[in-house]
């Protein structure tokens, strides 16, 4: 069957996928699987229940809430009546929150947590246009999602849906996506069907899906990332299973055993993390054992290029070690996608070698998302490259400066009332202007730094950070960094310290561990550091090398502004907060 916009999927779930647990989330603790009879149903009376609230094409709904199947009720319910969606981060500010509210003008939101509604309550004379707000859970002050849901059954509204359906093209806008406003005020991306419908299509086949698997889902629905792999695992009749949050992720894929999962690069360096904390453990020949098998993957290239001597060590090694790393993220996983920035290849070439097969991508919400992916099948994979352009995309280096041009059927139809910013990113021949610098080795993408990220020292030397930040967290006692630089002699970086790591080495080592604070400036974990700042210095050029690094004592979190949803840095805000360490590091003269 041809979907052209994206409601067309539940037209599949009435015929082709009948599945019992085509959506799934913890209630309680325990699984609450919908069918995809289920699916359909609630869509089509989240669609009654908002005509009879008085809403219908073109008016505009937020949904502020982690993921759930009832997310996806409400998206689709919006889409089939054509009301507009505009997801909105439950972590936004109640500055972010109010401007996309009003500027969004949006009359009804979705919500599930308390927080969210005191927020909204909070500002709520300053957002005139918002009437009314629905609640997954039971909230006071809210229209409990159940009575919303009952209250539609009883003024079922079909015939005028599916006229409703007839008028909506493939060009009708379909969400508005704000960015995290890093550089200042949001900005609305909007998205029409024939871009996310055309994404999907163009990654249908990047790997072996099939209508039994079952896909895990954690990254935020509110992002144009997960949202479009959604989206394709709908399309596909694979099952979704929403993990209960980020801390549970390691419970929930031995609970699901998915086959799919996506991710970003800080997530997957957590997962080896856990790996490599569990081989510090091991004594004895499963010690040596462990630690060759990380030697012999560091060597590993795709495609069986280091012959058969190679290939029979790892077969060894697959039975002793790899098949327990398999075991500890479910043991079915068949595909691992990463995205949203650079993972590091060290990484990438340990889990491959690994037989846990990580595809790296790239894209933007502009770009809706996917640009470019590594794929299953000999030759569609590169270690250090985000894959070859999709079909249907174009993209092409600027001779200027290396910025990645990208043209399309997936790329956005502008920023929402903002003509000034549009025109800013989408030149006269319709090309998209990303921001990230990049260059082609053969027919695979390679992201080098993103243009507003690489600054110039007092010498005239240009630094790009994104590739020596990715250096220095391969120490197992650095969880965040950022290199600094900009205007001075040298370059240098603050590091926030991975005290979990630490915290072991200090408890194996009988050293007596005092409160975190302290702690992140003991001598101990100074000379780990130094010491790997100091090896990593060898691989880079003169210019490149950090000359001080400073230990701060606060982790970079969401919640306090220096993260972005998708866990990438806020390099403006974390300047301004640690200035005092930055201008530490430049005060001793050399």
């Amino acid at each position: 069957m041809e979907i052209t916009r994206v409601f067309d999927i539940l037209d599949l779930h009435k015929g082709t996928y009948q599945k019992d647990d085509i959506l799934c989330g913890k209630v309680n603790k325990q699984w609450k699987k919908y069918s995809s009879n289920d699916f359909v149903n609630h869509v089509n009376l989240v669609s009654y229940g908002l005509l009879n609230l008085g809403l219908g094409l073109d008016d505009k709904v937020a949904i502020i809430s982690g993921n759930r199947p009832e997310w996806c009720f409400a998206d689709y319910g919006c889409q089939q009546i054509g009301v507009v969606t505009v997801p909105i981060f439950p972590t936004a500010s109640n500055h972010d929150l109010k401007f996309i509210l009003n500027h969004a003008e949006v009359k009804a939101v979705f919500i599930d947590d308390k927080n969210i509604y005191t927020k909204l309550a909070s500002i709520a004379s300053e957002i005139p246009g918002l009437k009314h707000i629905i609640s997954f859970n039971q909230l006071g002050g809210t229209t409990f999602f159940t009575d919303f849901i009952e209250a539609a059954k009883k003024a079922p509204a079909l015939e005028k849906v599916n006229a409703i359906k007839k008028t909506i093209t493939p060009q009708h806008l379909l969400t508005i996506l704000y960015t995290s406003g890093t550089t200042g005020t949001p900005k609305g991306v909007m998205i029409s069907h024939h871009n996310l419908v055309q994404n999907v299509i163009s990654v249908r086949n990047f790997a072996p899906f099939a209508s039994w698997w079952k896909s895990l889902s954690f990254l935020p629905l509110n992002h144009v990332y997960e949202r479009m792999l959604i989206t394709l695992y709908l399309q596909q009749g694979i099952s979704t299973y929403f993990a209960e949050g980020f801390e549970t992720i390691g419970d929930n894929l031995k609970e699901v055993q998915p086959q799919i999962f996506v991710s970003v690069p800080r997530l997957i360096e957590r997962v080896w993390e856990k790996i490599s904390a569990a081989g510090d453990k091991l004594t004895g020949f499963k010690k040596k054992m462990f630690d060759w098998s990380v030697r012999l993957a560091l060597k590993y290239e795709v495609d069986g290029a280091n012959g058969f001597f190679y290939e029979l060590q790892r077969s060894i090694a697959d039975k002793l070690i790899y098949s327990k790393w398999r075991a500890a993220i479910g043991g079915k996983l068949v595909v691992m996608a990463s995205g949203g920035a650079a993972l590091n290849p060290k990484l990438e070439r340990i889990f491959l070698c690994a037989n846990i097969i990580v595809l790296q991508g790239y894209g933007l919400t502009e770009t809706c998302v996917v640009v470019s992916v590594n794929h299953f099948g000999k030759g569609n994979i590169r270690i250090g490259c985000v894959g070859p352009v999709i079909e249907n995309v174009e993209v092409k280096i600027a001779e200027e400066d290396g910025e990645i041009l990208v043209k399309g059927p997936s790329v956005m139809m502008g920023y929402y009332k903002n003509k000034e910013a549009t025109d800013e990113v989408m030149d006269a021949e319709g090309w998209f202007h990303t921001g990230d610098v990049g260059k082609f080795e053969g027919r695979f993408l390679k992201i080098t730094d993103r243009k507003k990220e690489i600054f110039k020292t007092s010498a005239g030397k240009y630094i790009a950070p994104l590739a020596i930040e990715n250096k220095l967290k391969e120490c197992r006692y650095i969880e965040q960094c950022m290199v600094v630089g900009e205007g001075q002699k040298f370059a240098s970086a603050i590091i926030v310290p991975n005290l979990g790591n630490f915290k072991e080495y200090c408890k194996q080592n009988s050293i007596e561990w005092l409160d975190n604070i302290t702690m992140t400036q003991h001598a101990e974990l100074k000379t780990f550091i130094n010491a790997h700042v100091k090896q990593m210095n060898t691989t880079l050029a003169p210019y490149e090398q950090l000359k001080r690094c400073e230990i701060l004592k606060a982790e970079w979190t969401i919640d306090g502004g220096e993260l972005t949803p998708k866990l990438s840095l806020k390099r403006k805000v974390i300047k301004e907060k640690n200035v005092e360490a930055i201008n530490k590091i430049y005060a001793v003269e050399d």
